[in-house]
């Protein structure tokens, strides 16, 4: 990874900082947040240990306002809250850029599998297998279906 965190001769951020962040806001209102939040607050240990505390009250208090903004639905203010927590990685990086691959790392073991199994649906699946033999004909539809 290099070592700049905006994309030469663009205004773009680097593409972990936008997923790491994005997944971090999501994660919060997930079972898996306290996981979450101790993943990122050993990050900013790494680079900022008097910041430590503050961060870690600032990421309760964050999260308390994406379960209100998500119980409202307030897209906006969650977006808002993404776009901080983005710029905030961010600079973290630019403080230490070799702290790409453990970001990488939380956001692949510990935020995307939250945000996943959160988005997941509690409706069960179903498998429909159907053989059409001897010029028969098989018609399978998820849902009603009309011949004329």
């Amino acid at each position: 990874m290099s070592s700049h965190l905006f994309c030469e001769g663009e205004n773009t951020m680097d593409p972990i900082v936008v997923a790491a962040g994005s997944a971090l806001v999501a994660a919060m209102a997930t079972d898996a947040w306290q996981q979450a939040q101790a993943g990122l607050v050993r990050l900013w240990q790494r680079v900022h240990p008097a910041q430590t505390d503050a961060v870690e009250e600032e990421l309760a208090e964050v999260r308390t306002q994406v379960l209100s903004a998500r119980d409202a639905g307030d897209a906006e203010t969650e977006r808002a809250l993404t776009g901080s927590w983005q710029w905030r990685l961010q600079l973290l990086l630019r403080d230490d850029p070799a702290l790409a691959e453990e970001l990488r790392r939380l956001l692949d073991d510990t935020l995307a599998p939250a945000v996943r199994a959160h988005t997941q649906t509690d409706k069960p699946s179903t498998v429909i297998n159907g053989t059409a033999r001897d010029s028969s004909r098989l018609y399978i539809a998820g849902v009603n279906q009309y011949f004329r």
